[in-house]
């Protein structure tokens, strides 16, 4: 363990006996959010190559969950990036989704060297311990990473997409501005604004007039920490910006919660999600990834 990296908390017995215990990234469900719901979707993998795989970064690997058509080369490429939870089985799910779509999807676990995200079962903790600790410049290297991984490994890199929800979506909107290659992205619920800091110097709304590639903004409308006027303040922003921030476009769902689209959560609401679903493959063939 290197000296950046902070020591995970030791796992109760009786947690360890649950699913959420993961040999491999992409599998189990964090304890925060356990118990996981009947509505969770299982998304198969037949017909597809999935599982972990390491992507160098400088001296460090770093996991990943990929998933991709079986025995394809040159596909579109999405990056999946996962909420705080790190990336356990319905970050999975969703790569396997994309794949069906005939894309090569990555979620990297963009919080392995602060800790296992898995493992904690307080938020608060788990946000000050290791969420808080992961800063924006290491989260776009990382993501830079990939896509590198990406190009070598059966990705055509010319249809490059991102897509991440909650802490996420946040960083999606910030990788859109930092990367000149990607064609696009879809941020669901990602917080816009906040206080600078050293970890965290721009947010959304601070790159918004500059974004590579335009962004598709999937929002609750009864999310109390994204309020609308925050909304409002982001389509100024964009509304002011080059040719990608304009053609970007916010939807807010009347009535849907923060992390609609979690179908193992309480918090799931189908019909946003589904729309929200439709919606993002939509973006995406528009804006030339798929």
């Amino acid at each position: 363990m290197s000296s950046d990296q902070v020591e995970s908390p030791t796992r109760p017995p009786e947690l360890t006996r649950r699913a959420f215990v993961r040999a491999t990234v992409g599998s189990g469900f964090a304890a925060a959010v356990l118990p996981v719901t009947a509505q969770t979707i299982k998304t198969d993998s037949t017909g597809l190559t999935v599982g972990e795989v390491g992507i160098p970064v400088g001296g460090f690997r770093m996991p990943a969950y990929r998933a991709m058509p079986a025995g394809k080369t040159m596909l579109p490429v999405v990056l999946v990036v996962s909420e705080v939870f790190g990336v356990h089985e319905h970050i999975a799910d969703v790569a396997r989704r994309f794949a069906k779509l005939g894309f090569l999807a990555i979620a990297p676990e963009l919080f392995e060297r602060q800790g296992d995200a898995q493992s904690y079962g307080e938020i608060a903790k788990l946000m000050a311990e290791v969420v808080n600790k992961a800063s924006d410049a290491q989260v776009m290297g990382d993501l830079d990473a990939c896509v590198v991984w990406a190009k070598a490994n059966g990705g055509d890199t010319s249809k490059l997409g991102i897509t991440g929800f909650c802490w996420g979506g946040r960083i999606t909107w910030l990788y859109a501005a930092h990367n000149p290659g990607v064609k696009a992205g879809v941020a669901w619920y990602g917080r816009l604004a906040g206080a600078a800091s050293v970890l965290q110097p721009t947010h959304p709304i601070d790159v918004a007039a500059n974004l590579a590639g335009p962004v598709l903004g999937l929002y609750g409308g009864d999310d109390p920490g994204i309020p609308q006027d925050t909304v409002d303040a982001m389509n100024a922003a964009l509304a002011k910006g080059n040719a990608s921030a304009k053609k970007s476009q916010i939807v807010v769902y009347p009535g849907a919660p923060h992390a609609f689209h979690a179908d193992y959560r309480p918090s799931y609401r189908q019909q946003p999600a589904d729309d929200g679903w439709k919606r993002c493959q939509a973006w995406f063939k528009a804006n030339g990834v798929l």
